[in-house]
């Protein structure tokens, strides 16, 4: 079942309550009491040492695996009563003020959220009174994340306007969602309806979203690994040799790629794979005459083509 991201705030601060009473937990154990997976538990620890009780980066939690039981080193230290600085009470204060207006929060989230923040800023007194003054501003990201997030929460259908800079189109589609991850951005993995296939969607790219009253249901998929970053080309992928220049050496860094040979000028040939090449007409424009697509040859003419026509209305523009 996918979880969303309060649902695994939740888990985490509750399972730092467990762990505490349970020294050398057995993973088998604990992952059966939270009802996940061992490798979501895992993904779980792996994020818990980057929490503490400073902003500052110290009193971590020193927590760590072998593989079957799990050790908590230092409980006693995160024990002891919190105390904040004045930027970091100021920090919460204003964060917690900012989450609490995003739309498509549950209700029962805001109203703990306020709660707590009203707790925290008697907490803080005079060191909180700052964040009075200060306030954020999300982009328009925020609020599709909340209705994402609240979508999944509910298992409810969406209804989509999604920008696709590689069709350079906006599509109306609908959507049973999977789960939100960060890869760089913030993305929608879930069951299109249009294409009736699994298809991920940038937040910062819906332009307009729904929530649908018909129940969400999508497949019964494998998630995705992640680790090695979205963009994970199969070896059935069309192959797409591109040719750079000096000023073009950065693509190597930035597209998954089988090879990267060096040329006499100091450029690449690089060899790539994508399940979707005319995409690549963009980064073809983006390079101009620093890299040029050598195969397959008719995205190659279409790069040459949409080249031509950018130049002719710019030419025409002036």
């Amino acid at each position: 079942m996918a979880t969303n991201a309060i649902d695994q705030t939740r888990r985490m601060l509750s399972l730092v309550t467990y762990l505490r009473e349970r020294p050398g937990a057995h993973v088998q154990d604990v992952a059966r009491a939270f009802g996940i997976t061992e490798d979501e538990l895992i993904s779980d620890l792996d994020v818990l040492p980057m929490c503490g009780t400073s902003f500052r980066g110290g009193d971590l939690l020193d927590i760590d695996t072998d593989g079957d039981r799990i050790w908590w080193h230092n409980p006693d230290d995160v024990a002891e009563p919190l105390r904040l600085a004045a930027d970091e009470a100021t920090a919460l204060l204003v964060a917690a003020r900012a989450v609490a207006t995003l739309p498509g929060l549950r209700e029962s989230d805001r109203d703990a959220l306020v709660r707590a923040t009203a707790k925290l800023e008697t907490a803080a007194g005079e060191s909180g009174a700052a964040s009075s003054r200060l306030s954020v501003t999300f982009e328009a990201e925020g609020g599709v994340f909340a209705d994402v997030d609240r979508a999944i929460s509910e298992r409810r259908r969406l209804w989509l306007r999604y920008y696709s800079p590689a069709r350079d189109e906006l599509t109306e589609r609908e959507v049973d969602p999977i789960r939100l991850f960060a890869v760089g951005h913030t993305y929608l993995e879930g069951w299109c309806r249009l294409s009736e296939a699994r298809r991920t969607f940038r937040l910062d790219r819906v332009a307009e979203i729904r929530l649908l009253d018909a129940p969400a249901a999508p497949p019964e998929l494998e998630l995705r690994d992640l680790s090695a970053g979205l963009v994970q080309p199969a070896a059935e992928d069309p192959e797409v040799v591109i040719e750079v220049g000096t000023g073009g050496r950065w693509v190597a860094e930035y597209y998954p790629h089988d090879s990267a040979e060096e040329l006499p000028d100091g450029g690449l040939r690089i060899t790539l794979r994508t399940p979707d090449p005319a995409s690549l007409r963009r980064l073809a424009l983006r390079l101009g005459g620093d890299g040029r697509i050598v195969t397959p040859p008719e995205l190659a003419d279409s790069a040459r083509d949409a080249a031509r026509e950018a130049l002719a209305a710019y030419e025409d523009a002036f």
